[in-house]
């Protein structure tokens, strides 16, 4: 049960961010939505929901490699000290 909550706390976002991007495409070819008067009002919200649905998919991903130590910085770190330690 935890696994399809978690899985709907990303599909909620990612659907979002699906609708802020056809939002903007709309905007660009001239297309009015109708819960939406002025062009510019429906971009801006658009971008908006775009931001904020990879924002929030960004996060968790963020979160989900901080708490399991998926560190690339420490991989790096780690891969550039062996080879030094390898060569001498």
């Amino acid at each position: 049960m935890s696994r399809f909550i978690a899985l709907l706390l990303i599909v909620v976002p990612g659907a979002i961010a699906a609708v802020g991007i056809k939002l903007m495409r709309d905007t660009l070819f001239d297309f009015l939505n109708p819960p939406f008067p002025w062009i510019w009002l429906q971009f801006v919200c658009g971008f908006v929901f775009a931001l904020a649905g990879v924002s929030f998919i960004g996060g968790w991903i963020y979160y989900r490699d901080k708490k399991r130590n998926y560190s690339y910085r420490e991989k790096r770190r780690n891969k550039i000290n062996n080879g030094i330690s390898k060569r001498q």
